[in-house]
């Protein structure tokens, strides 16, 4: 069985995101389905950040982002390439760090909670094949920190799973 430990408060950003790689790592070690890993790395995040509201993934399929393995309130089922935050992230294969996702151009909101945003782009030889989206109903919740360690996490995860194979 697995326990995955809250973020404390006085713990650095980059003390709570090496441990999130290591527990990451451990969830994935010897399991390769993307489904499965998925599911784990957004409960993994959702028990572990403070100040979230959601977590999770939407993989690409048939030129649309279709949701996936998440944590949080019912979401949006499709997203289209290049509309809000996460079709923009998966359009410029870049990360996307929103202070306020109402000053957001076309922001999708699924939660309206929702006051905040980050969106990192999984992609697989070249080719985007989904997102992780995070969500705080905190203005600002994310940083330059978080988004490198989202990154790194995004890797491993796309280093561990059989998808885009």
């Amino acid at each position: 069985m697995f326990a995955s430990a809250p973020a404390r408060k006085h713990d650095s950003k980059q003390a709570l995101y090496a441990g999130l790689l290591e527990q990451a790592n451990a969830l994935f070690e010897g399991e390769h389905d993307f489904v499965a890993n998925a599911a784990n790395l957004s409960a993994l995040l959702f028990h572990s950040l403070p100040d979230l509201n959601w977590a999770g993934f939407y993989f690409l399929k048939e030129e649309g982002l279709v949701l996936g393995p998440f944590q949080g309130k019912p979401a949006c089922v499709r997203i289209a390439v290049g509309k809000g935050v996460c079709g923009t992230a998966a359009r410029d294969k870049k990360s996307i760090v929103v202070p306020d996702v109402n000053a957001f151009p076309g922001h999708i909101a699924c939660d309206s909670a929702s006051r905040s945003e980050i969106v990192v782009p999984l992609v697989r030889f070249g080719k985007v094949i989904g997102v992780l989206d995070l969500d705080s109903p905190n203005l600002s919740r994310f940083d330059d920190e978080d988004r490198r360690g989202l990154e790194a996490l995004a890797d491993v995860f796309l280093n561990s799973t059989d998808i885009g194979d």
